[in-house]
C-alpha cells in the first residue's frame, strides 16, 4: 500500500492553515507547525483554527505541533507560510532539520528587505538547496473562500517542470485547481508586487474616487509589473495568467484582501500606526512595497505607482497630494 505524501506546513494563520486543508483534502497527511501551543491545541482538539479561521471544520488528516523538528520528519512537501520579512531568521532555525530530500515551498507573496531577493531566493540560499527544489504556490487565492471550498484556481511554480508536476497533484482538490509553470520569477513577481497595487487601490477606495481610478490602477499597475518582469527576465504571458492578473483583481477587488482594506483604512483618513493597529494579520505589501521599489531602481525600471505607495506608508505623504502628483506626470505612449 502507497504511503500517503507527508506535507509540513509552517504558519497557522488563514493562508498556511487554509493550503493544509487544500493538502489534506487532497489525500496528504498534514503537520501544522505554530509557536502558539494554545493554537495547536485548539486545532487538534476542536478541529478548528478559532483565531484565524473560525467556524470552518479541518480534515481529520491535518494536525498541528510547536516542535519544528516533528514536523519536518519526513516531510514530502515543507510549506512556508510565514510573513516574508521573517523567512530568513525563522528558515535558519528549522534549516538543519529539514528533510533531505523535501521540496521547499513558498506561499509568501513578497521581496525581502535590504537584498531585494524573491522568496524563492532566500530560500535556496538560507536551506542550502537548489533552485529545482524550491516552488511556489500563488494566484487569486483568498483563504477564508479556500477555506470555505469554493472554488478557485492557483499556478504551482518551479523551475523543475517534475517536481511541479508532483506539487500539482498534491494539491489537486475538486475546488482547487493548480496549474504548472516553470517561470518562477513572473510568479513570484506577480504575487509580490499585486500586494503594493492592492494598496494603491485601497487607498483609491478610501478616498472615494470611483471605479475609473481602480480599473485605471488595476491596468497600469499589472503594466509596472511587466515593466520589471520583464527586466528580470521573466516570460511577459506569466502576468497576463493566474499568478498576474489573475492575483491582481483578486487582491484589487475583495473586501476580503489585507492589502486592500490596509489601502482603504489609509485612503479614509487613519494615520499609518492606527490602520497597523485595527489590522489583525499582515499586509505583506506594506513592507514590500519598500523592497519593490528598491529591486525596480536596481534594474533601471520605472514604477510610479509603486513609488506613490511608498511616499504615502513611509514618508507620510498626503494622499492627496500624491495622487497630485501621479496624475501630473509627464503624458507618453501607453506602451512604454
Amino acid at each position: 500500500m502507497t504511503q500517503p505524501v507527508k506535507a509540513a506546513v509552517f504558519g497557522t494563520g488563514s493562508w498556511g492553515t487554509a493550503f493544509g486543508m487544500v493538502l489534506a483534502d487532497a489525500g496528504c497527511d498534514v503537520t501544522l507547525w505554530g509557536r502558539r501551543a494554545e493554537l495547536a491545541d485548539a486545532v487538534n482538539t476542536t478541529r478548528t483554527n478559532p483565531d484565524y479561521l473560525p467556524g470552518i471544520e479541518l480534515p481529520e488528516n491535518l494536525r498541528a505541533t510547536t516542535d519544528a523538528a516533528e514536523a519536518l520528519r519526513g516531510a514530502d512537501f515543507t510549506v512556508l507560510a510565514i510573513p516574508s520579512q521573517t523567512l530568513r531568521r525563522n528558515l535558519a532555525a528549522w534549516a538543519p532539520e529539514l528533510a533531505p530530500d523535501t521540496v521547499l515551498v513558498s506561499l509568501m507573496k513578497g521581496i525581502e528587505l535590504g537584498t531585494a531577493k524573491r522568496m524563492s531566493e532566500v530560500i535556496a540560499e538560507v536551506a542550502q538547496v537548489p533552485a529545482d527544489r524550491v516552488a511556489v504556490v500563488t494566484g487569486p487565492n483568498l483563504a477564508k473562500e479556500i477555506a470555505s471550498r469554493m472554488p478557485a484556481a492557483a499556478v504551482v511554480a518551479c523551475r523543475d517542470e517534475a517536481v511541479a508536476r508532483r506539487l500539482q497533484s498534491a494539491c489537486h482538490t475538486p475546488y482547487f485547481r493548480p496549474y504548472t509553470n516553470t517561470d518562477v520569477v513572473g510568479c513570484e513577481l506577480g504575487g509580490a508586487v499585486k500586494n503594493v497595487i492592492g494598496l494603491a487601490v485601497g487607498i483609491a477606495d478610501g478616498m472615494g474616487l470611483g471605479d475609473n481610478a481602480k480599473g485605471s490602477l488595476i491596468t497600469r499597475g499589472l503594466a509596472e509589473t511587466t515593466r520589471l518582469g520583464l527586466a528580470m527576465g521573466a516570460d511577459p504571458l506569466t502576468f497576463s495568467g493566474l499568478a498576474g492578473l489573475g492575483d491582481l483583481v483578486a487582491t484589487c477587488s475583495s473586501p476580503l484582501s489585507r492589502n486592500h482594506t490596509f489601502g482603504t483604512n489609509l485612503g479614509r483618513g487613519m494615520t499609518l500606526q492606527e490602520t497597523i493597529a485595527v489590522t489583525k494579520q499582515t499586509a505583506e505589501g506594506v513592507k514590500s512595497c519598500e523592497s519593490v521599489l528598491d529591486l525596480a531602481r536596481r534594474h533601471g525600471v520605472d514604477m510610479p505607482i509603486t513609488e506613490t505607495v511608498v511616499g504615502i506608508v513611509h514618508e507620510g505623504k498626503p494622499p492627496v497630494v500624491a495622487l497630485k502628483e501621479l496624475m501630473s506626470r509627464a503624458a507618453k505612449p501607453e506602451r512604454r
